[in-house]
């Protein structure tokens, strides 16, 4: 809304306009701003008053309540900290100070300040939220002790609970509330709010519909509409509600910090070093995000910085500071990284809060595969395989762990080819179990077309000896032979030799007893010729050749 430039006259009683073509401009006045909660057209009418009078002590407050509402809250501490300089001013005036402290982070000079105010209820929440923010639990229980059963105060004790993470407490305090006040559709809010933490979305869309038919424009409702969309859906369809958002404010809402975080995350993380590392922890969620979008960058130092002074509180914490110790552990070797992560894992798996959520399962999966206890894994990971159809992250270490069991390697062959993330399916620990898994299902082949694919280095070389020793394992001699003829030639070790050796007998009489195509013969040979010079291996050329020639096969 852009006021007009133009003086109003002022009204005459009873009377009509000297042109009735003429239609009088009307400025609306500061309840109207108000009761449509358009705060930034308050804070312009406000600003214009103070141009004629700027120690007006009403338009001050008024401005300053403007402000601290449209989340300027520099500015309408500036005005309070004016204010303090009349003599007899309100004193009531430090608290609301404080309040801007408090919404600026500054919770030190938060709780400096709200002492200087009267002893009142909004003093009280005051100091019990500070109390909070400072981890001080004393202080916090003392306070808590003085809220009364009036709704400021109640709301007040809900808002805690929500932050504790005590969503349930939250949810019972608020729908008491709703109860005994219909008319609050905020509350409604609040309520779907706290179930969509709880995840149970479908209940929060329902209970959410109640405020949106009033008020569709509500940035904050349409925001939790689009996180229970994303999380019931994906994230497409959950920045189309922010887009219908968008279209209602003129794309004015867009540039919040907060819808800015969101379209983050529904974009898979797009933009996350320009938006995200300014927001700190406000929302909390920020600082999370950021090392998630760390992890997967694969950079594992700035995602340490960032949970290394974190003091876990919630379900969400603790299982990122988890997986950061589990990153770090398993890319530098550290055992005691590997262990803190296992705790962690652990604590939160066995919760009573969190034992029966997915979440919760996947923790315990975890912890048991940090241990090595595959058979304890795969009944948690079985548990929850239904909600993970098409989950690279979840193929991959169902596929581990049945591979590790040993007991069906057909069906973790089947479920490593599930995975499509090429960035994984490049990754060693991957191509390992997969060769595995190819030569235990009786295909060495394949395995040898995984190793001959990847370029030289030293996980070439691991891939290798592994292909080699389970191959001679399970018979398959002659991709055992090929596979000790390069260790052999990159490394002349005699354990080499003597694989190389059993490997060759073994496909020579797999030829003989027609298990083996007679092509391999010439392998054979050119094997025993790039060896070092070795007696058994004269002599067993000269056999090959002469069974060959007694069979009349060109070789």
């Amino acid at each position: 809304m852009i006021p007009s430039k133009s003086r109003v006259k002022p009204e005459r009683s009873g009377g009509t306009p000297q042109d009735g073509k003429r239609k009088e401009t009307h400025i609306p006045d500061l309840e109207t701003f108000l009761q449509k909660r358009d705060y930034a057209g308050a804070c312009a009418l406000l600003q214009f008053k103070r141009h004629a009078n700027r120690n007006d002590i009403k338009t001050m407050e008024w401005l300053a309540y403007c402000h601290f509402h449209y989340g300027e809250h520099d500015k309408a501490l500036n005005l309070y900290k004016d204010l303090m300089q009349f003599e007899d001013f309100d004193s009531m005036v430090h608290i609301y100070a404080a309040a801007c402290y408090y919404y600026m982070g500054l919770y030190k000079e938060a709780e400096e300040e709200a002492e200087q105010g009267p002893r009142c209820g909004l003093q009280t929440r005051v100091l019990f939220h500070v109390a909070y923010k400072q981890n001080d639990e004393a202080r916090l229980l003392q306070y808590h002790q003085q809220l009364s059963d009036t709704i400021e105060d109640q709301l007040s004790l809900a808002s805690i609970h929500y932050q504790r993470g005590h969503f349930q407490e939250a949810t019972d305090i608020y729908k008491r509330l709703l109860l005994e006040n219909r008319e609050f559709l905020a509350l409604n809010v609040y309520v779907a709010l706290c179930y969509c933490k709880l995840d149970y979305y479908d209940v929060s869309m329902e209970i959410l519909q109640v405020y949106l038919d009033k008020f569709k424009d509500s940035a904050v409702a349409v925001n939790l509409k689009a996180c229970n969309t994303f999380r019931m859906f994906n994230g497409r369809a959950a920045e189309a509600e922010l887009k219908q958002l968008s279209e209602l404010s003129g794309g004015t809402y867009l540039e919040n910090d907060l819808l800015r975080h969101n379209l983050v995350v529904f974009r898979g993380g797009e933009n996350a070093l320009q938006y995200l590392p300014p927001l700190g922890d406000v929302p909390p969620e920020a600082r999370l995000n950021l090392v998630i979008h760390h992890l997967r960058h694969n950079d594992i130092g700035e995602a340490l910085s960032l949970v290394k002074d974190l003091e876990p509180t919630s379900p969400q914490e603790y299982i990122l500071k988890a997986v950061v110790h589990a990153s770090i552990g398993q890319s530098r070797g550290s055992a005691d990284n590997l262990k803190t992560a296992q705790q962690y894992f652990q604590l939160v798996g066995a919760s009573s809060s969190e034992c029966d959520t997915i979440p919760g399962r996947q923790c315990m999966a975890s912890c048991f595969y940090l241990l090595k206890q595959f058979e304890d894994v795969l009944v948690f990971l079985q548990s929850i395989k239904s909600y993970f159809p098409n989950d690279d992250d979840f193929n991959w270490n169902y596929g581990i762990t049945k591979a590790a069991i040993g007991k069906n390697y057909k069906d973790a062959e089947e479920t490593l080819l599930l995975v499509q993330n090429e960035k994984y399916k490049s990754e060693y620990c991957y191509l390992s179990w997969l060769a595995r898994c190819y030569i235990r299902n009786g295909r060495p082949r394949l395995a040898w077309e995984l190793y001959l694919k990847m370029e030289t280095s030293s996980e070439s070389y691991q891939l290798l000896q592994l292909i080699a020793n389970d191959a001679y394992r399970m018979g398959a001699f002659f991709y055992a032979a090929k596979a000790f003829d390069v260790l052999e030639r990159l490394d002349p070790a005699p354990e080499y030799l003597e694989g190389k050796k059993g490997g060759i007998a073994g496909t020579f009489q797999a030829i003989i007893a027609g298990k083996e195509p007679k092509d391999c013969l010439k392998d054979l040979l050119a094997m025993l010729r790039n060896s070092v010079p070795d007696p058994q291996m004269d002599t067993m050329a000269r056999v090959i050749r002469k069974w060959a020639a007694d069979n009349k096969i060109m070789i």
